[in-house]
């Protein structure tokens, strides 16, 4: 749990053999009365498999609303907060992918599933096959879960004869933690590429252009902060990310459907629980925590 008292999910990096390709693992496991209902939302910059063993929901995706409850699915990257409702008690396990790996795994273009939620078997992956496994270990710790998920994909990246990603995806990842400010022209003279290749390859690994990918990036980490899931030392730097206090928020409400005073106001139990994965994540990947360390909201 946060210092507030904001329960979190069991999150952690891939097994080091997994971590070209995965990028975060994660089990949520919250109890609430059965009807209750949690209307909140989503906003990853991550292809995802989510397994939901447990609740009720519906989300509103690109292809219309969508409903669910016993279900293996995979979810495109959201290019603005996805609305979610989930009904009663919920168990959900994953793992986010990092950019490149549909490309270097199935040939797949991002773009073609921003702001989508489709079954994991039309994606040719054994979604109830690991529902049954998991289910035969639900009395166990959340890291058997995820270990369980783990050897899954251990397997489809034999099988498959996964490359690595990108080099340039890999460096742009890291440019979007690092510093999603940077201008673009720059980064691709720095990767020796010009800027029409560096926007092919961003948009097939990533599924948007790179100037929205860093604008997105910006945001989530500033929706971070004001989640408390987030360094406290970084907040001026958060800050002087953006020009000025009506920059920051023109792009905040764009992506997030509100402003930062009300995002700050408003009960975000989902939302922050994606968000807490993705900034020990992004603390990890630019050095500024040991990975398994003790989070700075811890």
């Amino acid at each position: 749990m946060t210092r507030q008292g904001q329960p979190l999910s069991y999150n952690r990096a891939a097994s080091p053999d997994l971590a070209p390709w995965i990028a975060r693992l994660y089990a949520s496991v919250v109890e609430v009365p059965p009807t209750h209902e949690l209307r909140c939302g989503l906003l990853n910059d991550l292809s995802q498999f989510r397994i939901q063993l447990k609740g009720r929901w519906r989300a509103e995706t690109a292809d219309g609303s969508i409903e669910g409850e016993r279900c293996a699915m995979f979810f495109g990257p959201q290019t603005r907060r996805m609305p979610i409702t989930v009904t009663g008690s919920f168990v959900s396990v994953g793992m986010a992918l990092r950019p490149g790996t549909g490309h270097a795994l199935r040939r797949m273009k991002t773009a073609d599933f921003l702001d989508r939620i489709v079954p994991c078997e039309a994606m040719g992956l054994p979604g109830e096959a690991v529902l049954q496994m998991l289910e035969r270990e639900s009395e166990s710790e959340p890291e058997a879960w995820l270990q369980i998920l783990e050897d899954v994909i251990r397997r489809i990246v034999v099988e498959s004869g996964a490359e690595p990603i990108d080099p340039i995806t890999a460096q742009f990842e890291y440019l979007a933690f690092a510093d999603p400010g940077a201008n673009i022209a720059d980064f691709a003279a720095r990767c020796g590429i010009d800027q029409r290749k560096l926007e092919r390859i961003v948009r097939r690994d990533f599924g948007m252009a790179p100037k929205q990918m860093l604008r997105r990036a910006r945001a989530l980490d500033m929706a971070s902060y004001l989640r408390g899931v987030a360094d406290p030392a970084e907040a001026d730097e958060l800050l002087l990310r953006y020009y000025d206090q009506s920059h920051l928020i023109r792009e905040f409400t764009e992506l997030f459907g509100m402003s930062p005073r009300q995002f700050a106001a408003t009960p975000q139990p989902l939302l922050t629980l994606a968000l807490e994965s993705r900034q020990a994540r992004r603390l990890e990947m630019i050095e500024r925590l040991a990975p398994g360390g003790v989070r700075p909201w811890q």
